[in-house]
């Protein structure tokens, strides 16, 4: 019986794509998004839609229909954005002095930023991400984003 192994490139020092570290989806802007923002499902759209168009996540602590990190621009709607969708993202919207190993949920103060998830604070959400990086001056870091999909 013939078997087959595959085989992953595993390389320090590489990019994001190495073995698909990041899955990425195109959505369509419901609005203003800039690169690094979390983003979320732009349930105001009509059908199908809801899960076509993407916003910046809410300045509502927890949102919980985060889909993941945008890595284009959008000045308005209806742009293409690309977004990780899952795993390693070089930069994210993360509140200044995020740690990093802590897990991420939307921050409740600025629209497309996430902060340290809380347990019990952040009720009927659980967390987005994780921060990589500690998140300094420029609100940044590099994360790990959850598959919510």
């Amino acid at each position: 019986m013939a078997t087959s192994t595959m085989i992953q490139f595993l390389a320090a020092g590489q990019g994001a794509d190495t073995s698909n570290r990041s899955q990425e989806e195109t959505f369509i802007s419901g609005g203003a998004i800039t690169a690094g923002d979390w983003v979320a499902l732009d349930v105001s759209q009509s059908g199908a839609d809801k899960a076509l168009y993407s916003i910046r996540t809410p300045a509502a602590a927890g949102a919980g229909n985060v889909v993941g990190v945008a890595l284009d621009n959008a000045a308005g709607a209806g742009s293409a954005v690309r977004v990780v969708v899952a795993g390693y993202v070089q930069l994210a919207n993360i509140v200044n002095g995020t740690l990093a190993g802590a897990s991420l949920t939307t921050s409740g103060v600025t629209a497309g930023r996430a902060l340290t998830y809380a347990t019990g604070t952040h009720t009927g959400t659980g967390p987005c991400g994780i921060a990589l990086t500690n998140a300094g001056g420029t609100n940044t870091a590099e994360a790990w984003v959850f598959k919510r999909f």
